[in-house]
């Protein structure tokens, strides 16, 4: 097989997916739209159960909706009628994801939902099947063929019922009004929740205060600044920060000065540094920095000062 062979069995497999999608998109509107209506006033949790292929699908359905504000749990069909049932509560609508809604465990599971007085949200590719015909909503996911050349392997048939998924929990985010801001309090560890939950003083570390007195010497800056590692101190007049010096600045006025060591802080020249509130958000905080092509801050507290932030220690948190 050359790449010509691979090409046309890509772009074969590519149209099938599009056609079936395209199909659905005819058809779908008023079952999901009734579907919808009910989630979005349901009081207890959204069970995703399936077999087979469609358990797999169902797994990703469930992490999908939890992650959008939608409360969910999958229960696998076949451990359901092992005990894993006890999960449900009345107040739970489940949605049962199959591509035949014939085979033996899905009759058998529906039949045991119905005696637990539990909505079935049925989610099929045969309108005509036992679990279409027994679900309060069915959203039918019309399959033609798979894309397996044998149109055995579940292959579109997969694709369409993530997809239908997919189109119910993003509707439902939108009528929850489930924001960025939302969605990053469930993701914590993630990229994005960190640039719109991680503070400076999530990353500020309190033992690492670097200060000196104006009436302090540049040698007690320096032992200042390499005892604390941060690349500055802060400069403190009584409570009042009213400066900053940095190891360039110290580069700078050790190549002017014959005797610097024992200049006394306030006969320099000192430039007053950005100061950020402890809330201030880290990523927020690293693009003053880019932007100011600085490599600290000064952080405070009801206008106490709290410590310094480097840039290494905003980019080290993952942000």
């Amino acid at each position: 097989m050359n790449k010509t062979d691979i090409k046309k069995i890509s772009d074969e497999v590519i149209k099938i997916q599009e056609e079936t999608i395209e199909k659905l998109k005819i058809n779908i509107a008023d079952d999901v739209s009734n579907v919808i209506e009910y989630l979005a006033n349901l009081d207890g949790k959204i069970i995703i159960t399936g077999i087979g292929k469609s358990a797999l699908v169902g797994m990703k359905v469930a992490a999908t909706l939890n992650s959008t504000g939608s409360p969910s749990v999958f229960m696998h069909g076949s451990d359901a009628l092992h005990g894993d049932m006890g999960i449900l509560s009345n107040e739970d609508a489940v949605i049962f994801i199959s591509k035949s809604g014939n085979n033996i465990e899905t009759i058998e599971l529906v039949k045991n939902l119905k005696k637990n007085n539990n909505i079935i949200i049925g989610l099929c590719s045969n309108k005509d099947s036992f679990l279409a015909k027994n679900s309060e909503y069915f959203i039918h996911t019309p399959i033609e063929k798979e894309a397996c050349p044998h149109n055995l392997a579940p292959t579109t048939s997969s694709i369409i019922q993530m997809l239908v998924g997919d189109i119910i929990a993003i509707t439902l985010m939108k009528l929850k009004n489930f924001d960025v801001k939302s969605f990053a309090k469930f993701h914590p560890s993630g990229s994005l929740g960190k640039k719109l939950t991680l503070t400076v003083n999530d990353i500020l570390d309190n033992e690492l205060r670097p200060m000196v007195s104006v009436n302090d010497t540049l040698k007690d800056a320096i032992d200042e600044i390499s005892s604390k590692r941060l690349g500055a101190t802060v400069i403190m007049n009584q409570k009042k920060i009213v400066g900053i010096i940095t190891d360039g600045d110290i580069r700078r006025i050790l190549s002017k000065h014959k005797d610097p060591l024992n200049l006394k802080i306030s006969s320099l020249e000192n430039k007053l540094p950005m100061i950020i509130d402890h809330e201030y958000l880290a990523f927020d905080a690293l693009s003053l920095m880019n932007s100011k092509k600085i490599s600290q801050l000064i952080v405070t507290k009801d206008g106490e000062y709290m410590g310094m932030v480097h840039i290494h220690q905003i980019l080290k948190s993952g942000i």
